[in-house]
């Protein structure tokens, strides 16, 4: 039962299948607390659950040695009703169908969200990409796409890089689809290289998508970005990107982590110094001279006052939920707080920007990329950042304006507007047959 509506659970019984890990029963949690209080037409729950094609692909790669391994490949399609599937692709040994058909539902409510045409798709394999050579990565890669090949392409699904993902595997899904076209289709993926139909700034997108929605939420209450303490979690694309845009904004980056640990210095790090060495460090751990050395757990118990994880889901759990001490959490990554964890973080007035808003930068970017593939003419970086923070402005007033409606946090007044805009959709274009 629902404390603030009256209303009993919408669950029930529904879940159905191998889908329903820990990873998507958060998603359905959110959902439901969505539809109650936003009161949603509940007749288009389950539908609004089920994603709405799985696949498993099994990927043979001759390894350099001659060995042939096996690996378990995904791509989920959520939902299309506004449009083309999109969303990334990750290689990461923790992939599991729970995990990407989660991680395509929270795709479709954000694209949704922005109000961009597409619809939510997420793929994964699961491996450690560093255990391969880039000949082994590269050939996993083609016959990858070769199994979702039925699934992909520039009107049905466009995928993406995402953890453990580049240019350089977004270059490779590109020519093997091309292959089997017989002709060269650059906007089948998103996140190419430049030279290949990328687009400018989708590298950085989803990082300074973190720092502009940041920013206005500050402005929004008043508050300067000078002198505020900062605590990133993930240094990759994301959380380096975010840290270098808020260190360059006169914020105090005092904590950054990967997943060897990373470094805290309460003064503020020097973000430059540090890009410039983890070049050749590689990891976070292998800087010294900058500040002390924290565990990644240890991250979430420092005095910040923005904390913002750009890593992985389920990071901020009931477990570490009670230590934060920060007031604003910004999700760079997709799904890094619990609903359990939630709720604790609600109840000590922290707010939280959901993932569906503050890490759209990368899909909305991509969307870019997508439409000059389509059209062949390109737009320059400016045009880029400043058509990026127009669409990410315009979506946090819009979620601000819902919260204040309906009397609820930022990710339930996100997930009200996304879903309305799927049921609309999927209402206007009917039930087939």
């Amino acid at each position: 039962m629902d404390t603030k509506t009256g209303k009993g659970s919408l669950l029930k019984e529904i879940e159905k299948d191998e889908v329903w890990g820990d990873v998507f029963r958060m998603v359905a949690q959110q959902v439901e607390k969505a539809f109650i209080i936003g009161n949603i037409n509940e007749k288009y729950f389950e539908t609004l659950l089920e994603p709405e094609r799985v696949l498993r692909v099994s990927i043979p790669v001759v390894m350099d040695n001659g060995e042939i391994k096996c690996f378990a490949g995904y791509r989920v399609q959520h939902s299309t009703a506004r449009g083309p599937a999109k969303g990334g692709i990750r290689y990461h040994p923790n992939v599991t169908l729970d995990e990407v058909s989660a991680l395509a539902a929270w795709m479709s409510f954000k694209n949704a969200l922005v109000n961009i045409p597409f619809g939510g798709g997420k793929g994964g394999i699961k491996v450690n990409p560093s255990d391969l050579s880039e000949g082994e990565l590269i050939r996993l890669t083609r016959r990858y796409t070769s199994g979702i090949l039925p699934l992909i392409g520039p009107y049905k699904d466009v995928p993406a890089p995402d953890v453990n993902t580049n240019q350089l595997i977004m270059d490779v899904i590109m020519d093997t689809y091309s292959m089997f076209q017989g002709f060269t289709v650059p906007s089948v993926v998103t996140g190419k290289s430049v030279s290949l139909g990328g687009s400018v700034g989708r590298r950085e997108a989803t990082g300074k998508g973190v720092f502009f929605v940041t920013k206005e939420y500050l402005e929004l209450k008043n508050k300067k970005i000078e002198n505020l303490k900062i605590g990133i979690q993930g240094f990759g694309n994301v959380g380096s990107v975010a840290a270098l845009s808020f260190y360059s904004a006169g914020a105090k980056v005092c904590a950054i982590t990967d997943v060897s640990g990373g470094i805290y210095n309460e003064k503020g790090l020097d973000i430059n110094k540090i890009l410039n060495e983890i070049k050749n460090k590689k990891f976070l751990k292998n800087i010294k001279g900058e500040g002390d050395f924290i565990e990644n757990k240890e991250l979430f118990e420092l005095p910040v006052d923005v904390l913002i994880p750009a890593a992985i889901e389920r990071q901020i759990t009931e477990e570490n939920a009670d230590k934060i001490k920060a007031f604003l959490i910004v999700e760079g990554a997709n799904g890094p707080v619990t609903p359990e964890a939630e709720k604790i973080l609600l109840d000590k007035n922290i707010v939280i920007i959901p993932d569906i808003l503050a890490n759209a930068g990368g899909v909305i970017v991509s969307y870019f990329e997508w439409v000059q593939d389509l059209q062949f003419y390109f737009w320059k970086e400016e045009e880029i950042f400043e058509k990026l923070e127009e669409i990410l402005k315009n979506a946090l007033h819009e979620v601000i304006k819902t919260s204040e409606n309906f009397k609820t946090d930022l990710r339930t007044s996100a997930l009200i507007i996304g879903i309305s805009r799927i049921i609309d959709a999927i209402e206007k274009r009917g039930i087939f047959p």
